[in-house]
């Protein structure tokens, strides 16, 4: 990819943040069974915080996902395809992510935010505002769109320096 320049500081700070808050959901899911087994109160707080961190890391590797392009259904539709059917296909295919990553995602996600924001919901055990909790929503479409993009722009780019690639690389042949 010849975009890779912007894609990587991104890549970069998705992983250091989903490996965070993988190792922080580790740790509330062992305290949480010690407490509740061990010494027989369980914490409800890191009940909680193991929730939320689940939400967060599950949309952001799906964002992740998309940037790895790693979808089965991109990769299975891609993989026997060469040349310009594999450049146009990259579009669609990200044209498709990107329409719902903006429209659920970044706009559905944006409204719900919203409307939870206006009603001031907290989570029970820690009273955190759950507008914080769904703001991963339009954050991950975000991402998602951003990496389409990315792709999208980078198939353009190959679809039409297709023919000018094919020829150089004939002529050293011959």
């Amino acid at each position: 990819m010849r975009l890779q320049k912007f894609k990587t500081p991104i890549d970069k700070v998705i992983a250091t943040f989903s490996i965070v808050v993988m190792v922080g959901l580790v740790f509330c899911v062992v305290w949480q069974v010690f407490s509740r087994y061990v010494l027989g109160a369980p914490s409800t707080m890191t009940d909680e915080i193991a929730r939320f961190s689940m939400i967060w890391v599950g949309l952001l590797g799906a964002a992740y996902g998309v940037g790895a392009q790693s979808h089965l259904s991109i990769d299975l539709l891609t993989m026997n395809l060469k040349g310009k059917k594999k450049a146009l296909n990259v579009i669609f295919v990200n044209l498709c992510v990107l329409g719902f990553a903006a429209s659920a995602l970044i706009w559905g996600g944006g409204v719900l935010v919203l409307k939870v924001y206006a009603t001031a919901q907290l989570s029970p055990a820690m009273q955190l505002p759950m507008a914080y909790v769904y703001g991963v929503l339009p954050l991950s479409g975000a991402v998602m769109s951003y990496y389409s993009l990315l792709y999208i722009l980078d198939a353009v780019m190959d679809f039409f320096a297709l023919p000018a690639i094919q020829m150089t690389t004939s002529e050293e042949k011959a």
